[in-house]
């Protein structure tokens, strides 16, 4: 059983089914397709004002390629200490920025402290020759510690970012995850919140290999998307056949895909928290709000996990505290049947 992580996941049926259908005869390349081409429109209808979304194929790509269209070079992007861009993408961010700097903010539960950031934009830095230039503010939603930032949260620090001139940027690549957690719209959690960028995950929700980098109206006024045809074909991201990227973002919007496969992960990680939970010595580290579970195993029952085969990611450098993701596919029978197992070991 693999609960390492959602991207050792397949694909969703409904994507293959997507891709299967848009296999079909020749089709312009490049993004003049026409899957490709309505997908403004699809985006726009989700988010209930104009958008201009551009397909690539990983993460790290519309993470690194979206804050690059908000920073320069010499600029300052503020971002939790945990979260991807600061610790997982191998300095992507800096690269394709041209060298702007990543500044690491600390706050409970994996989510940027509000206090800790108007602390970091008031230190002065604006204007001086010496120092990079505050210019982007970067939210994981969820949280590398599997919570959710509310939409007040998200207002609060997007609106301190504003005040002293930030674009911010979401990195959403459990997006749906959080919107199911908070029964909101998407509306909601972005640019009425004050999101300018946001990199929409689909990947670890059920598809093959799909992001997209979605610019609101705020972000168009400003023609920050204009220079992102051109980013990403420098970077190496826009497809000549992208309608198959393409497609698979168009399925997940059909019929709410994209939200039936992130609201059963969700409650799978919920099933597996409370069981978790039960066992003696056993507690669960960070408010489980997505479909992630940071629990904090007893080392004999670490072991007797990795001795039945539950797969799982160690978290700390002791390896007490265990990483547990729940995919879009996870069964309310596979999750009982670990917990079935855990019982039995504990």
């Amino acid at each position: 059983m693999d609960f390492r992580s959602d991207n050792v996941a397949g694909a969703a049926p409904e994507i293959f089914a997507a891709l299967q259908a848009a296999n079909s005869g020749n089709v312009a390349s490049y993004g003049a397709d026409q899957i490709s081409h309505d997908l403004d429109a699809r985006f726009s209808a989700l988010f209930e004002t104009e958008c201009r979304v551009f397909p690539v194929a990983t993460g790290t790509a519309a993470n690194a390629l979206a804050l690059a269209a908000l920073c320069p070079p010499f600029g300052a992007i503020y971002c939790h200490q945990e979260s991807h861009i600061q610790v997982d993408e191998c300095n992507a961010p800096e690269a394709f920025t041209g060298g702007a700097k990543l500044v690491a903010l600390g706050g409970a539960n994996g989510k940027i402290d509000s206090v800790a950031l108007e602390r970091a934009l008031g230190m002065g830095w604006r204007g001086t020759q010496h120092h990079p230039q505050p210019s982007a503010l970067s939210l994981t939603q969820a949280t590398e510690a599997g919570t959710v930032y509310s939409q007040a949260e998200v207002a609060t620090l997007a609106g301190l970012a504003q005040q002293h001139g930030l674009h911010v940027h979401m990195d959403g690549a459990r997006f749906a995850n959080a919107i199911v957690s908070l029964n909101a719209s998407a509306a909601e959690l972005t640019w009425r919140a004050g999101v300018d960028v946001l990199s929409f995950g689909a990947t670890k929700n059920g598809a093959l290999a799909a992001e997209a980098v979605v610019f609101f109206k705020p972000a168009l006024d400003k023609g920050l998307a204009d220079s992102f045809l051109f980013r990403r074909k420098r970077a190496g991201h826009l497809f000549s056949k992208m309608r198959f990227l393409s497609a698979q973002l168009a399925a997940m919007l059909e019929n709410d895909l994209w939200l039936r496969l992130a609201r059963n992960a969700n409650a799978r990680a919920l099933q597996l928290a409370d069981g978790l939970a039960a066992l003696p010595g056993v507690s669960i580290a960070y408010p489980v709000q997505a479909n992630e579970v940071f629990v904090v195993l007893p080392e004999p029952l670490r072991q007797a996990f990795q001795a039945a085969g539950i797969l799982f990611h160690p978290w700390s450098d002791d390896g007490s505290l265990c990483r547990f993701v729940c995919a879009f596919d996870k069964t309310e029978a596979e999750v009982a049947r670990l917990l079935e197992i855990a019982n039995t070991l504990a």
